[in-house]
């Protein structure tokens, strides 16, 4: 498996990806521990493994794919629902899932406009030039995610910074293990303090109830937590460098009817999930061509499934893996597929929708402070985004 992402392709798949891509639908590769897995690459093959429960994403599985050599048992010491398979994921998703319902996250727009605004407003006041992942992509979703859950905000360079340990494929054995550590412990002693006093916040509603253990509502908060702020940062940061040289497709963002569409291509574009999604087989599966045998590993490629031309691809507009903000991208799977597809799918959309229009309508004249060849991509990262992103207007 090549590094989680290719610095001489900051916005695409790492180049390797793409080669397997265009060899075949299902490819052989290598694990970083030195094992073989099977790598899928085509849409067809990706939404097969993601959606068939012959299929398991239960990491603890004896030949699970680990791209972190050696991290099953700490896989194992805090298994989110992310990494297993039903009842069990079943049963803790269900928990949160009407935080996250579409008419949900509708009702919390105005609030969201709002997050931004104030955002905008302290990055923009008495200033020309800005760092748009510190002043803005980072505190966003960080602040909607806190209230969501109910995490004091001014917690957020604790949990930020523990965040990218967990996230980065350079750390050691240990300093995964403490990072993780570090982060249940804090969302277990918050839990417990609002087992004593519950507010209107996810935490206190899985705290307050009898059926789930101290380590399932640390271990649910864990996961939201990452990934609510983590992912839609990134996102946009990437999207808005992508952006800034496209005035063409930037005007696609002040059209109401429009916006939806065009967030969807840049989540099919981007995709920042560059390492891809592990399953490992439970019985033997026809992929293809391709006989899958029970016990081997696979990782689904979404961000070469995203770029596959024969699904996205459109002889009158541009190529599968150029961006277009007029394409239809709404088949894509940026946010997996199948039981496992992302919770917070909802409100990553609205939260891209508000900051990205916000972002373009008010500073109009927004362009890169630094040469586009000196902007600094997280290539250590298994979720796919940016250093810094220097802007003046």
């Amino acid at each position: 498996m090549p590094a989680p992402h290719s610095a001489g392709c900051p916005f695409g798949p790492p180049p390797a990806y793409t080669d397997a891509a265009a060899t075949a639908a299902v490819t052989r590769a290598d694990l970083p521990g030195g094992e073989s897995c099977w790598l899928a690459t085509g849409y067809a093959e990706v939404r097969t493994v993601l959606s068939d429960r012959r299929f398991s994403a239960d990491a603890r599985h004896p030949t699970f794919p680990l791209l972190v050599p050696g991290s099953r048992e700490i896989i194992a010491a805090n298994p989110s629902f992310l990494r297993l398979d039903d009842p069990e994921h079943a049963r803790l998703r269900r928990m949160v899932t009407g935080d996250f319902l579409v008419k949900r996250v509708e009702a919390m727009r105005p609030a969201v406009q709002r997050i931004v605004d104030e955002a905008l407003d302290g990055m923009t006041l008495g200033r020309t030039e800005a760092d748009l992942v510190a002043d803005f992509a980072l505190p966003v979703p960080s602040l909607v995610i806190c209230l969501l859950l109910g995490v004091p905000y001014e917690d957020r360079e604790f949990f930020q910074a523990v965040s990218r340990t967990l996230l980065s494929s350079d750390n050691t054995l240990e300093k995964l293990f403490e990072a993780q550590q570090e982060l249940l412990d804090y969302l277990s002693a918050l839990a417990a303090r609002k087992r004593e006093q519950p507010e209107d916040d996810i935490l206190s509603r899985l705290a307050v109830r009898d059926d789930l253990t101290a380590h399932d509502v640390a271990s649910t908060g864990l996961l939201l937590l990452i990934a609510g702020h983590e992912t839609t940062a990134n996102m946009i940061s990437l999207s808005t460098a992508l952006l800034l040289d496209r005035p063409d497709q930037v005007a696609r963002l002040a059209d109401p009817a429009a916006l939806p569409g065009a967030v969807e291509e840049l989540l099919r574009h981007l995709t920042i999930v560059h390492t891809g999604l592990p399953r490992v087989a439970l019985e033997d599966v026809q992929l293809g061509a391709t006989t899958i045998r029970a016990g081997e590993g696979v990782i689904a490629m979404i961000s070469t499934a995203n770029r596959d031309e024969a699904v996205f691809g459109d002889a009158d507009r541009r190529p599968a893996d150029e961006l277009d903000l007029d394409r239809d991208a709404r088949r894509h799977m940026a946010f997996g597929f199948g039981v496992h597809q992302c919770l917070g799918q909802p409100l990553a959309r609205a939260e891209l929708q508000i900051a990205l229009a916000t972002l373009f309508r008010r500073l109009p004249g927004l362009r890169l402070a630094v040469p586009r060849a000196e902007l600094a991509f997280r290539t250590e990262s298994f979720i796919h985004g940016m250093r810094s992103l220097p802007v003046t207007w």
